[in-house]
């Protein structure tokens, strides 16, 4: 059979599931050749493929967990189908019958992952589990009607001492409730962790606060008046319980594949072999429904391993599955555990190094062939750096006697080792180390990656459970040394320290300009680099005029300024309009520049207004009428604040739970003009729906029914990250005590043009590091933090309002230093959608396109707007 142009028709691969493993498949898929392919995804799941290893931060808020950002699913050769269930495979016939029809396939992969494991016993349908998105929600909303019921904080008792059960009771611990861990071995993560390591967790998890019980068994719920009362044990014991857990397990999804024939493994799931075929052609399986040498495993990196084997083998290759990966490691509350390779010491006559202090609930063993030069396997509890180091090392000679790995024997940092090309750095996306190298120093073809984010970016390494960025870390360092490219702290050839060093030494010595600080601390004249950084420190520093002598030379050209230039020469105008709240009077007063200077309008993503089109001599007259009016500059321009962006909150919306205006208002006013290393961004939302979309700014609010919570370092752009959660439940003082010790900690440390998320992830502890110094005060340094802040505060004067008193810095707004009443009109404008806006080439010769008119330069005339006498300028144009 032919397409209608007599070219064969595209092959059709039906992948049935749509988790991770399914998103892996068609991103491998996709970044091949699809020029004979379709790919459509049958997903039972109304969501869109996110990412389950990140499953917990869906306690605590409105998180978007979706794998990729969704623009996977905008390629032209890929179809996804959420909501929909398949029920029935025929194989002969190479259908797939779902819940709204049949789909044919040329190829189908099995990718229906697995359910969470059921209690069997006496009331055991009264149970919770934790295995998707939906089920956290759910649990987060009875958590949330228990307490208001009870009138107290609820206790949750998770039966399941592994991963995801460790992972659900830290979870309903934040969202509030008493959180217990029953686990039948005697141990937690027995499957991961030999007794000396389960039992250290097993002390370092109840010194959070959850009740641990282990080596006992359930044997059914206790219910009166209709209500979980406790949880039955099979020592006779009952544990108080308002809501119990299933985290036993899982089992994998193999119903579908049965039914068609295929065959299944001896513990459930569909038998595949090392390409992931299985026993009928054509069909192929992966994830944790895909069952390898009698075993399911239910961790990312093989079911990514497998994903990309099966791509491989569509397009001709022979890619193998080598076997599951078992390393996991977990980190909650601050416990750090880690596990991998031969943990349990099972190799013929391997030696076991161990440290154990129970005391301190630190359990470090590192397993080696008998001569103590080959890494097997180890467990790391409490203390698990040396994992990252030691992780790629499987299976290869160590450089130093193992004993010196266990760090938390007070023996120093675990040794240098040098990571052959084909160890493997990340095991999530099966990233080598050589990979890694290869992208430092480029191809030829790409350009070299020199910073942290652009290697995570290019390689992928680092991107999915994040426990390989540190190595990832110091491998970019040491081959950038190796280079030559030294890693230097150096701001520029004139400044040889970093901007945080600087910062610090501008304000211990008081240094108040740019030639006291270069002859302090630099060399020469100064450039580009450090000019500008050096202007913000001083304006983070001191409230002095930004553009006063000494300072005006420092700053970029749209700080010279005070507005953005356009791509035609022309400046825009951003007047600040907190929390995106404006009165119909100051919206007419925009309107009535917008007329009178002839300025193309636009409503940013900030919920401002900008001006597009005025000339550097109109600018003081502009802004002289806004600052009249009540507005301030925006500071559009500059590494500052840019805006707080609100929803409606509690005021007017029937979901709000706080006052979201307010809150945005107050957090603008406060921050105006605070200079930064990069620009940042604030949003408060009103209800966890997240309207202001909160958690894609360097600080974010979200209300909760008692506060605030504190988000922090996310960010839009080219690399998008969602904020962290910094702190719950905030009061309005603690919040904004919070906020800024936030914002003058990343001022005083960050690099130059370093934004608030790279910055976090560039600190050894990331967002751990930050609570303690913010929230904790482990620095001692809140109350210099918050002082500074206040000191910023006190002195804010608006750049604009500032200019217009002085006729001195109004001289640097004439077009030309010799006619300072003359001004440019020689751009070119046309109008389209009733706007004016810059010609193009094309336009400028005279090539109209379909409703695009000229634009000659207009005359002011007087109209009414909303009764106020505003003059205007007439246009002339044909009709």
């Amino acid at each position: 059979m032919t397409g209608t142009d007599g070219t064969p028709p595209a092959r059709h691969v039906v992948v049935v599931g749509g988790g991770p493993a399914a998103h892996r498949f068609v991103e491998a898929m996709a970044s091949r050749d699809t020029s004979d392919l379709r790919v459509t995804v049958i997903a039972e799941e109304v969501h869109q493929p996110y990412d389950r290893v990140a499953l917990s931060k869906a306690f605590v808020g409105d998180v978007d967990l979706t794998l990729g950002g969704g623009e996977l699913w905008e390629h032209p050769a890929v179809t996804l189908r959420t909501g929909e269930r398949a029920v029935a495979v025929d194989a002969a016939a190479r259908t797939v019958r779902t819940t709204t029809g049949t789909v044919t396939y040329d190829e189908l992969v099995l990718a229906t992952g697995s359910d969470a494991a059921r209690l069997i016993f006496p009331n055991g349908d009264r149970t919770h589990v934790y295995r998707t998105v939906d089920d956290v929600w759910g649990l987060a909303a009875e958590v949330t009607r228990l307490a208001g019921e009870l009138g107290r904080a609820p206790r949750a008792v998770v039966v399941g001492g592994g991963l995801l059960g460790l992972e659900a009771a830290g979870g309903l611990q934040e969202l509030g409730a008493e959180a217990a861990v029953v686990n039948g071995a005697g141990w937690l993560m027995n499957a991961q962790l030999d007794e000396g390591g389960g039992q250290a967790l097993g002390r370092l998890i109840a010194s959070t606060g959850i009740e641990v019980h282990c080596g006992v068994r359930p044997v059914g719920i206790l219910v009166e008046d209709d209500r979980v009362v406790a949880l039955e044990l099979g020592d006779g014991a009952e544990l108080a319980a308002d809501l119990v857990v299933a985290a036993i397990g899982i089992r994998p999804r193999d119903e579908l594949a049965a039914s068609a024939g295929l065959v299944t493994g001896p513990r459930g799931g569909v038998e595949i072999s090392d390409d992931c075929s299985t026993s009928v052609p054509g069909i192929w399986a992966i994830g944790e429904v895909a069952s390898f040498e009698g075993r399911c495993v239910g961790l990312v990196a093989p079911a990514n391993t497998m994903a990309e084997v099966v791509a491989d083998r569509l397009h001709g290759g022979a890619a193998t599955f080598p076997g599951f990966d078992t390393a996991t490691r977990l980190k909650l509350s601050g416990v750090d555990v880690a596990s991998f390779g031969d943990a349990f010491g099972t190799t013929e006559h391997c030696l076991e190094i161990v440290y154990a202090d129970p005391a301190r609930g630190m359990y470090q063993k590192i397993v080696v062939t008998g001569d103590a030069k080959t890494l097997l396997g180890g467990i790391f509890v409490g203390d698990a750096t040396p994992y990252t180091s030691l992780r790629p090392l499987l299976g290869r000679e160590l450089g130093a006697e193992p004993g010196a790995f266990l760090t938390a024997a007070g023996g120093g940092e675990a040794p240098q080792t040098e990571l052959p090309d084909d160890a493997i750095l990340c095991s999530c996306n099966n990233v080598a180390v050589g990979t890694a190298r290869a992208a430092v120093h480029g191809d030829g073809k790409t350009a070299p990656c020199h910073d942290l984010g652009k290697l995570k970016t290019c390689t992928r390494a680092g991107t999915q459970c994040g426990s390989c960025v540190p190595m990832l870390k110091k491998l970019l360092e040491g081959e950038l040394t190796k280079a030559g490219v030294a890693v230097s702290k150096a701001m520029c050839e004139h400044v040889p320290m970093s901007r945080a060093e600087l910062f610090e030494g501008v304000r211990a010595l008081g240094l108040t300009s740019f030639e006291e600080i270069l002859a302090r601390f630099g060399t020469g004249r100064g450039c580009d680099i450090c000019k500008p950084a050096i202007g913000s420190i001083l304006a983070s520093q001191h409230t002095d005029y930004v553009l006063d002598p000494g300072r005006g030379a420092l700053q970029d050209t749209n700080d010279r300024a005070l507005a953005n230039m356009q791509k035609d020469g022309s400046y825009s105008v951003v007047p600040r309009i907190p929390g995106g709240e404006i009165t119909p009077e100051k919206l007419a007063v925009i309107a009535q520049v917008a007329i009178e200077f002839g300025l193309y309008t636009k409503i940013t993503g900030g919920q401002r207004i900008d001006l597009f089109g005025a000339r550097l001599d109109q600018l003081p007259e502009i802004w002289a009428q806004l600052v009249e009016a009540g507005f301030e500059s925006g500071q559009a321009y500059g590494k500052a604040l840019r805006n707080v962006k609100s929803c409606v909150g509690s005021t007017w919306c029937r979901f709000g739970v706080q006052d979201s205006v307010a809150m945005a208002i107050q957090l603008e006013l406060r921050y105006r003009g605070l200079r930064a290393p990069h620009k940042f961004k604030m949003g408060v939302s009103g209800c966890a729906r997240e309207c202001a979309e909160a958690r894609g700014k360097d600080v974010g609010v979200i209300a909760t029914d008692t506060g605030w919570n504190l988000y922090v370092g996310g960010n839009g752009g080219f690399q998008p990250v969602h904020g962290q959660l910094l702190a719950k439940d905030l009061d309005d003082e603690t919040l904004i005590r919070y906020v800024d010790r936030y914002l003058m900690y990343y001022i005083r440390t960050a690099d130059r043009l370093q934004r608030t998320a790279r910055w976090m992830e560039d600190l050894d502890g990331g967002v751990d590091h930050v609570h303690q110094v913010v929230v904790e005060d482990s620095l001692g340094v809140g109350a210099d933090l918050e002082a500074a802040m206040a000191l910023h505060v006190e002195h804010y004067e608006d750049e604009w309002a500032a200019t217009l008193k002085d006729p001195d810095r109004l001289r640097r707004f004439r077009s030309f230093v010799n006619a300072p009443t003359e001004a440019d009109d020689s751009t070119a404008y046309v109008r389209e959608r009733g706007q004016r806006r810059p010609a193009t080439a094309a336009e400028r010769a005279g090539d109209l396109g379909p409703g695009i008119e000229s634009f000659d330069e207009p005359v002011r005339r007087p109209v009414m707007l909303a009764g106020l006498s505003i003059p205007v300028r007439a246009e002339n144009q044909e009709g």
